[in-house]
């Protein structure tokens, strides 16, 4: 018995050593775990966090009404321009068309080629009046009102005694008609014939010269680029 007391004020010094160890083991370590300096942290950072998962979740539908990044609303319209733009294109035409038009176009040439020569005018000049003001399209009719391959008015038509505008031969017979009397009031100037073609005889005669308008400049200068073309193309031909 004397042994068993001897030996307790050690086992409870023993004891005592261990529970105050794990206390200040338990004390230093709930600062770091709980500590006021830390919590605002974690909960500005779990902020963040879920801000930014709204915000990408909001993106990633951009077909709601939420917001859209500035690179994916710019490149929206432009996938759609893309698509728009594709939907427009024209389908391969057949062979049997390609043949049609081309037949057509031939047919064409065959009837500026001989009026142009009746009345002694390059027919080349011709094809590229038509080429200038309607793209070789018989039905063409302009805003003003100028109608058929050689975009007559139909005043200057009715003065010229033409009634069937659309169709190809009277159109081009009374175009070339009208052309040539504007190469004889204008002493054989193809230029100032051109710029009354499009403009009118008596805007020619008040500047003197090709009248100040932008549009009947390019005219002009756009006949005088497919004239070139159409006479390198004849010229081709002859020599082969």
């Amino acid at each position: 018995m004397e042994g068993d007391l001897s030996d307790k004020p050690h086992q409870w010094i023993h004891l005592k050593s261990g529970v105050l160890i794990t206390f200040l083991i338990a004390v230093l370590l709930v600062p770091a775990t709980s500590s006021k300096d830390s919590m605002p942290l974690f909960k500005v950072k779990a902020g963040v966090h879920s801000q930014r998962v709204v915000k990408l979740a909001r993106v990633e539908n951009p077909e709601t009404s939420g917001p859209i990044r500035k690179d994916e609303a710019i490149a929206k319209p432009q996938a759609e321009q893309e698509a728009q733009g594709q939907e427009s294109l024209p389908e391969a035409r057949p062979a049997s068309k390609v043949a049609e038009s081309k037949k057509n176009k031939e047919q064409l040439h065959a009837i500026i080629e001989q009026v142009a020569s009746r009345y002694n005018v390059d027919p080349a000049l011709i094809k590229a009046i038509v080429m200038a003001e309607s793209g070789y399209n018989p039905k063409a009719v302009s805003k003003k009102g100028a109608m058929g391959l050689m975009q007559l008015m139909p005043s200057t038509a009715q003065e010229l005694g033409v009634k069937k505008l659309f169709d190809p031969k009277d159109n081009v017979e009374a175009g070339v008609r009208y052309f040539k009397q504007l190469l004889r009031r204008f002493g054989g100037d193809v230029r100032l014939a051109l710029a009354a073609y499009n403009a009118g005889s008596t805007k020619v005669r008040r500047y003197r010269g090709v009248p100040p308008i932008g549009a009947t400049r390019y005219y002009v200068k756009k006949v005088f680029h497919y004239y070139r073309l159409y006479k390198k193309d004849y010229v081709t031909k002859t020599d082969a």
